[in-house]
């Protein structure tokens, strides 16, 4: 399969700050790649130079065989994007936003109205309310509308399920592998680390470096540590003794358990003796499965 995107060792400063350092991966024709790291990770400025609004620091970028200093103009009639933040003109209404985008690229709504009629579907009951009046679950729908109706080869979407609910989480994600079986490429950055298995590949990034490529499940069968949850009655005091503990390897808070990973042989007979001896009441240890969020967080050690 061809690649749609193709980077070669970019990377980015802003004075003394290096927001993206030698990143390389290629994305393939229809394929839905993820971008997963926290805040201030490097995202936002990936996709800012893909989209070809913030030139790199050094290192190369094609897009559908375009280069992105040279081809510029011409790779933006074939991207759609749909920023962070919603972008929209807040004072036209969802129908007036839709023409105004189409009529950017030089089409019509009802031209591609096949491709977004799934999306618009949902939000074409208030066609005429301002965009402004729209919860976030409607703001992200038309968003994406405007962001396809010119029919692009490629869409980024930088954190575009941050701040709305979890239904229309899951909304979002359904429509974006219906795009994806049009042979759009999809690049889509998001800090919610389950989301990640909802790609077909991902790259975790943290401070501008790419930290592994490939797809959720061969991530996850990379961990190599027996991986336990740990819980007593008092969870901050817990965190603190196994980090303090010798055996411990890693030790990371994750709702009300701790997961912990241990140097050697340690049983967890052994690991509830010494909590015990602590003064730990109501100890818990199991052994579970790791997710990609445990991935990240032993790739950062």
């Amino acid at each position: 399969m061809p690649a749609s995107v193709i980077v070669e060792n970019i990377s980015k400063k802003f004075g003394e700050t290096i927001a993206l350092d030698s990143i390389s991966f290629e994305v393939n024709a229809g394929e839905l790649f993820g971008f997963i790291g926290p805040d201030g990770a490097g995202k936002t400025t990936l996709f800012r130079i893909l989209t070809t609004l913030l030139l790199p620091g050094s290192g190369l970028v094609a897009i559908e065989g375009m280069d992105i200093v040279k081809d510029f103009r011409k790779i933006r009639d074939i991207m759609g994007y749909m920023p962070g933040r919603f972008s929209l003109y807040q004072d036209l209404t969802v129908e007036e936003n839709l023409r105004f985008f189409a009529g950017i690229f030089k089409t019509t709504p009802e031209a591609n109205y096949d491709l977004v009629k799934d999306i618009y579907s949902q939000i074409e009951p208030f066609k005429k309310r301002r965009a402004g009046k729209l919860s976030g679950g409607m703001k992200q729908k038309l968003a994406l509308s405007c962001a396809l109706i010119h029919r692009p080869k490629v869409l980024i979407l930088d954190e575009p399920t941050t701040g709305v609910d979890a239904v229309s989480r899951k909304e979002f994600w359904e429509m974006l592998n219906r795009l994806k079986k049009t042979g759009i490429s999809i690049l889509v950055s998001t800090p919610y680390m389950d989301e990640a298995s909802l790609c077909d590949r991902v790259a975790l990034i943290q401070a501008g470096k790419l930290l592994s490529i490939d797809t959720p499940e061969a991530i996850i069968s990379k961990f190599s540590n027996p991986l336990w949850a740990v819980h007593s009655r008092d969870l901050y005091s817990l965190l603190g003794d196994l980090r303090q503990f010798e055996a411990t390897r890693t030790a990371f808070l994750f709702g009300q358990h701790i997961h912990l990973t241990v140097k050697g042989a340690l049983s967890q007979g052994d690991l509830k003796l010494y909590l015990e001896s602590k003064g730990h009441s109501e100890v818990e240890i199991k052994q579970i499965a790791p997710s990609i969020e445990d991935c990240f967080m032993e790739l950062m050690v």
